[in-house]
């Protein structure tokens, strides 16, 4: 490999040269034989930049999100729950914008069972080119299989799931009443957490979570579709909840990463957004990174004291409301309003 470097020669080297001094005398010379005035350059001060408003974040109203998503019970595919969490959720997006889809697709599950998927797309200035998808799956886990009780029942889901939707859905709130500079996508995804267990008696079937993203990022809700970058939201209201740089997230999305850190930082949550890294993790923004190509990053409760690696909570029957906080949500609502309307 040849190295080839560009030499720039300052006044110094020039002087090291021996051409320096006659420089400088011509220099001199040129500047007593004149005998125009020299005329004072103008400068024209600088405006400063215009302050942006962002709004501010309503913890409150993301919590209530939450709370009517779980008082629909577990929002299990096919399942009486989810079937009114999603009317409600259309509904609920389309006060705040009319450019809402529910995207429907048939799916097997590892289980062998047959059902239809419903993804729901609520998007923002539809004429920008310029945008930003934002994530979440809607769905809860069909089993409590990190339970010690009760294994074979689905859980109320209010971090793992709800706790997303509750903050996209006041960002949408904030964005029907100021549209950003952007165009934004907030899209949820079905079916992410009907994975096959460990303990499974069933055939492996590879790829068994995550089937709404896989299909949306396969089939997008618009030709052509691409976003400049993407952020995932996955169980992000826990209190004292912690987000760590996801190592998928850091190989295909690392100045985003850096970006949305930083951020929290200067706004002062850094207690829950820290420089420190986390495992790969298997979930939707892996399906988006790898098959549409939009660098995405995972914003996930990362905890190195459980085994899991998760909150305490996950995939248990005690992943209720008395697990999600507002300061946490407000953290990472904040974050987010404070990244979209800077762009």
């Amino acid at each position: 490999m040849i190295d080839i470097r560009h030499k720039i020669l300052d006044n110094t080297s020039l002087l090291k040269r021996g051409v320096g001094g006659v420089l400088l005398l011509a220099m001199l010379i040129l500047s007593s034989c004149s005998t125009e005035p020299q005329q004072k350059t103008k400068t024209t001060p600088k405006k400063p930049k215009a302050k942006i408003e962002v709004p501010t974040f309503n913890a409150d109203s993301a919590y209530s999100y939450i709370q009517k998503q779980v008082d629909f019970g577990p929002r299990v595919i096919s399942s009486k729950g989810w079937k009114n969490c999603a009317i409600w959720l259309e509904k609920k997006f389309k006060t705040y914008t009319p450019n809402v889809i529910v995207q429907e697709a048939p799916i097997r599950t590892y289980d062998g069972k047959n059902h239809v998927l419903k993804n729901i797309i609520a998007s923002f200035s539809l004429e920008k080119n310029n945008r930003v998808a934002l994530f979440a799956h809607w769905d809860s886990r069909h089993i409590a299989d990190h339970d010690t009780e009760n294994q074979s029942s689905p859980i109320l889901g209010a971090n793992d799931g709800g706790s997303g939707v509750g903050v996209l859905i006041e960002l949408a709130r904030q964005f029907s009443k100021k549209n950003p500079k952007i165009g934004v996508d907030i899209i949820l995804f079905d079916a992410e957490d009907y994975g096959q267990p460990e303990n499974s008696n069933y055939p492996l079937m590879q790829d068994s979570w995550c089937l709404g993203s896989q299909y949306w990022s396969k089939n997008p809700h618009k030709a052509n579709y691409f976003a400049r970058y993407g952020i995932l939201l996955d169980m992000v209201g826990a209190k004292d909840a912690t987000f760590r740089h996801e190592q998928i997230s850091f190989y295909y999305a690392s100045s985003i990463l850096q970006k949305v850190w930083r951020k929290a930082n200067r706004l002062g949550f850094g207690k829950y957004f820290v420089f420190e890294n986390a495992q790969q993790i298997v979930d939707d923004h892996l399906y988006v990174n790898q098959i549409t190509g939009i660098p995405t990053i995972d914003i996930i409760e990362y905890d190195p004291a459980t085994e899991s690696n998760f909150n305490k909570h996950w995939h248990t029957h005690r992943d209720d409301m008395k697990n999600i906080d507002k300061e946490t949500l407000n953290a990472v609502g904040q974050t987010i309003l404070d990244v979209i309307y800077h762009e």
